[in-house]
């Protein structure tokens, strides 16, 4: 069965400009995928053909007359703008004609509309933003990165549960590592929230490994990091800005003199090897978990590579069955009834 994507192309920092060309690339290596592309009509089809392609029957163009603005309030997004592009593609998830979406768009607003167009799984209170991070053995699956500032004990269990599946599934590791994330290792640190996670989690029959720092998630030391979104989120944007800074030093003192640029050029083939590692663009596109349908956020600021990635995330959770896996772990797990206090 082929799997349809649905694109806001009118989302982020660029648009059609960026979103266009990448369903366009991604299409050319996944023969057997569909994309819908969702926006202005005009402009998404000025850009397919300044690039020389055309809608057909596994490429279409859904007219939405409204965009949502990256600082536009969430509430206003929701109620105001029936039409965007975002709620647009969203809904296409909803009907059935397209199996995932993808948007760069306002991250607020995109959280809000997709719960309100697809609700959340059976026993999720809250619906959870997971992120990929790369690690010095690997790669860290980190969430929440966002979208819930305060977090219950059970709220944070519950991210578990879904962070589980969904590396079981991308990565298939049978029981994947979950670490929650605190201001040390021992069982007596943290806040009341942190600790009474920490019990649940290790009554929960998941592979909980403990308490972890933040110097753990780039160590690898678990497969998953389980933390409130507001910490998430600065951990996230920490990471992106150390890797920025990283790149600057190094091209600063290779400009430094002829000698040390002599030593950049013949170190060319290492420093694309460490940007390839390190580049957010190759991690970019973060799973809205929870809800009844598969919705992917990618970077506003996103080129044209980051978004295809961010598509490819999309489509490897739908051909994976991450929302069926989700809905049979929370199911196994008896969280089916649980509510958050």
């Amino acid at each position: 069965m082929d799997t349809t994507v649905a694109i806001d192309c009118m989302g982020g920092d660029h648009g059609p400009g960026v979103t266009v060309p990448a369903a366009l690339n991604f299409q050319k290596s996944h023969p057997h995928s569909n994309i819908i592309l969702v926006g202005l009509q005009d402009a998404i089809e000025a850009e397919l053909r300044a690039r020389h392609a055309a809608p057909g029957p596994h490429l279409l163009v859904h007219n939405a007359s409204q965009e949502v603005g990256m600082d536009e309030a969430p509430a206003t997004a929701l109620r105001g703008k029936k039409d965007s592009s975002m709620r647009v593609a969203v809904n296409l998830v909803k009907s059935g004609k397209a199996h995932a979406c993808v948007s760069a768009g306002n991250t607020g607003a995109l959280m809000a509309i997709s719960r309100f167009v697809l609700k959340t799984l059976p026993g999720i209170d809250r619906p959870a933003i997971a992120g990929m991070l790369p690690t010095m053995i690997g790669e860290v699956y980190v969430l929440d990165l966002g979208a819930n500032v305060n977090c219950t004990p059970e709220h944070l269990l519950q991210f578990a549960i879904m962070g589980t599946v969904l590396v079981s599934a991308m990565q298939h590791k049978e029981r994947p590592s979950i670490g929650l994330l605190n201001i040390g290792e021992e069982e007596i640190k943290g806040n009341e929230v942190v600790k009474q996670a920490a019990e649940l989690l290790r009554a929960s029959g998941l592979n909980f490994y403990g308490n972890v720092e933040g110097d753990d998630i780039f160590k690898g030391t678990t497969d998953v990091v389980v933390c409130d979104g507001f910490v998430g989120n600065v951990a996230l944007k920490t990471a992106e800005g150390l890797a920025k800074m990283l790149r600057a030093f190094l091209t600063d003192e290779f400009k430094r003199n002829w000698l040390t640029y002599l030593c950049g050029i013949m170190a060319v083939p290492v420093l694309a090897a460490f940007k390839r590692r390190v580049d957010p663009a190759r991690y970019n596109g973060a799973s809205l978990l929870g809800l009844k349908g598969i919705v992917v956020k990618s970077h506003g600021s996103a080129d044209s590579f980051a978004f295809e990635n961010a598509i490819g995330r999309a489509f490897d959770e739908v051909r994976e069955g991450v929302l069926q896996r989700i809905s049979q772990g929370l199911a196994a797990a008896g969280h089916n009834t649980v509510e958050a206090a």
